[in-house]
């Protein structure tokens, strides 16, 4: 089914603000979702609409938060999202960020006590409209295993990089530090097909193409799959998310993080509050002049995209590159969705007596 976009913008609006959300953060939430969506990262967009009701129909998310800012210096903050969506909570924490910028040149901010974000890039590229390199992530629920263990210790953990260009897009590095994100084995449940193998392995620890695994107690593989094919990196690197935007911040990590799934329920010994994230702003002006550094950058772009390829019809992708296509495309054509997602939709909208897609 394609949905225009004006059309899933307005309806899910309206489930947020059926579900409590002021007008300002109902619109900033669907923003978020609708993003994702038009980029093509089908599975954090309108896909993950019932998981965010479900969370607050148990009571774990409050969509009348006091955000608040707990902790504070001239270039860092740690924000308190009140158990608020992390859609909601996210902006607020780049928007301290980028206003530090301004002043200072660069602005950090950890957060605590926050929910599900949505993608990374969102909040990163609020600081590129501001000509900054934006920074976000996010720590999630535990599903993925250390390298040489089988035990879920870490999320899937994605972190972005956004640059601003001149000519160009914006070139953006938005990424899990998993093999895979949890929601592409979701769109494989759909689909019913398998993944690639060094995606997941089942509970003892052995390969499986079985999208679902994580249900009988596998776990995904943190990005390299193996040891062979750098796997500690990719634990690294979602160790690093993990510590910068928990256990600086004073949310839980590690294991303690909550499901995104409402079925689970939090674990009874948490270290910390809620969700952790982590943003930040750096002023390209705090280096060079910013003309000088687009320039440069698109002078960078056009190096890499004419670079010798191994075959004749391949090409090489910037960064960020397909989901801005995607972007232009889907702002004409529509956002397709599947009837899985559909199905879910329209009994969201019979539950909330909002029309039906």
């Amino acid at each position: 089914m394609i949905v225009a976009e004006i059309t899933l913008r307005s309806f899910t609006e309206n489930i947020f603000l059926a579900m409590g959300c002021s007008i300002e953060h109902a619109r900033l939430a669907a923003d978020v979702l609708l993003k994702s969506d038009l980029r093509g990262i089908d599975s954090h967009g309108v896909a993950r609409l019932t998981g965010y009701v479900r969370l607050w129909e148990k009571k774990r998310i409050n969509t009348k938060p006091n955000i608040t800012i707990v902790h504070e210096t001239p270039t860092t903050a740690t924000v308190d999202g009140d158990a608020g969506l992390g859609l909601v909570v996210a902006p607020y924490a780049m928007q301290v960020a980028i206003d530090k910028a301004e002043r200072y040149g660069s602005g950090w901010v950890a957060v605590r006590n926050s929910n599900h974000f949505g993608i990374a890039g969102y909040h990163a590229l609020m600081a590129v409209e501001s000509d900054m390199i934006g920074f976000a992530m996010t720590n999630a629920s535990p599903l993925v295993s250390p390298t040489y263990s089988s035990e879920r210790l870490l999320g899937t953990n994605p972190m972005c990089y956004a640059f601003p260009a001149g000519k160009y897009p914006s070139l953006i590095v938005d990424m899990a530090t998993s093999a895979a994100a949890n929601g592409k084995l979701e769109i494989a449940q759909r689909l019913g097909k398998q993944v690639p193998e060094g995606w997941i392995q089942d509970k003892n620890g052995r390969a499986t193409t079985d999208p679902h695994a994580l249900k009988s107690g596998g776990s995904l593989l943190p990005l390299g799959g193996d040891t062979e094919h750098g796997s500690h990196k990719g634990f690294g690197l979602g160790a690093t998310v993990d510590i910068l935007s928990a256990v600086l911040s004073g949310a839980n990590y590690g294991p303690w993080v909550p499901p995104f799934v409402a079925f689970l329920e939090p674990p009874t010994d948490p270290v910390g509050a809620g969700i952790g994230h982590f943003v930040g702003a750096m002023r390209v002006d705090g280096f060079r002049p910013v003309d000088e550094f687009k320039a440069h950058l698109d002078n960078w772009i056009e190096r890499f995209k004419a670079s010798a390829t191994v075959e004749p019809n391949q090409k090489v992708i910037i960064p960020g590159e397909p989901e801005t296509a995607a972007e232009k495309e889907r702002k004409i054509t529509g956002i397709p969705l599947v009837a899985a997602v559909v199905n879910d939709l329209n009994v969201l909208a019979e539950k909330f007596g909002v029309a039906k897609l």
